[in-house]
């Protein structure tokens, strides 16, 4: 996906008071790459930026050099984090560098921003992780900093993640979603929700529409794998032209065309037991055991969520 209009987008990061009634707006707006110098940090970053955007022909499985291949498969990681990381609510990446170190529920430690990177790396592309002091590992935290220029470290920026719609009081239905996926999304996902490439199998052009499911998709780990991330990321950006703004399905088709993707063949990830070691600190929606709460790994992956967050807010007072 290319780079697009949100480049420029300007997004309020709140309000100042100033004297008397009046107010002004703290605004920020996300940095243009282009307009660096051509030095090292400059070069740095524009190689992150084409590293999040044409991810499959630096470090894809089929690039020339061996030792250079470490996403797994075909995908490019704008096509989770849309508009190069630049677009709100569509798991953007402005802002997040000063968000590290943080502590991680699934490792049960601190990370870096590294390891948050490898943990994409090994998750959402399928792949291997980057050792730190690579230069492809160095370009991406370089772009990911860039993007955060001028926020202050701690603060979050409105639009982070996928957005939150209302959930459902029933399970989601991948039955419901099939028909969903026929209308909205088969024209550009395929039939097979094998996406459409750019090349042949073997080449390293990636695909102009992902796919969805099957062995070059994100595996069973991965953070678009857990259906309330998934559906949200669905209700505010697809099918192509929606936004957080404009909406195209309802909440209801969102999240059914998503249990629906989710109920499909995806590349397994070895060790998942081993996630969130405080399985009480696990998020409901994650569709692996083993679990603390008692729910089935069925209504862990498609719902109603609100019965599992009751269980497990019990099951923390009990050990308070």
């Amino acid at each position: 996906m290319a780079i697009q209009g949100w480049i420029t987008s300007v997004l309020v990061a709140g309000l100042v008071a100033v004297s008397g009634d009046a107010l002004a707006q703290t605004v920020w707006t996300v940095p243009e790459v282009g307009a660096l110098p051509r030095d090292g940090h400059g070069e740095r970053v524009r190689l992150g930026r084409d590293l999040i955007t044409a991810t499959y022909s630096l470090i894809g499985p089929n690039v020339g050099e061996p030792a250079r291949r470490y996403a797994g498969n075909n995908l490019a990681c704008t096509n989770c984090h849309l508009s190069a990381g630049t677009r709100k609510f569509a798991l953007p990446l402005f802002g997040l560098y000063g968000l590290f170190p943080q502590y991680s529920a699934r490792s049960g430690s601190e990370i870096s921003i590294e390891d948050r990177l490898n943990s994409c790396m090994t998750r959402s592309m399928n792949g291997r992780p980057l050792p730190s002091d690579a230069p492809e590992m160095r370009a991406l935290v370089a772009y990911i900093e860039f993007l955060s220029t001028g926020v202050p470290p701690g603060e979050r920026l409105p639009g982070l993640g996928a957005g939150k719609m209302p959930e459902l009081t029933r399970a989601a239905d991948p039955s419901r979603g099939k028909p969903v996926y026929e209308s909205k999304c088969l024209a550009c996902h395929n039939t097979d929700g094998s996406g459409l490439r750019r090349g042949g199998q073997g080449s390293t052009l990636g695909y102009m529409v992902p796919p969805l499911w099957g062995s070059d998709s994100f595996n069973d780990g991965a953070g678009l794998a857990r259906l309330i991330n998934f559906a949200n990321f669905v209700h505010f950006n697809m099918p192509h032209g929606a936004d957080y703004l404009d909406p195209q399905l309802s909440v209801e088709e969102a999240w059914d065309v998503a249990a629906f993707v989710l109920s499909q063949p995806r590349p397994r990830r070895a060790g998942l037991a081993n996630d969130f070691p405080d399985k009480l600190l696990k998020p409901v929606d994650a569709a692996y055991g083993p679990y603390a709460d008692g729910f089935s790994e069925q209504q862990h992956k498609y719902g109603p969520f609100a019965p599992i967050r009751a269980e497990i807010e019990r099951l923390k007072q009990e050990r308070r």
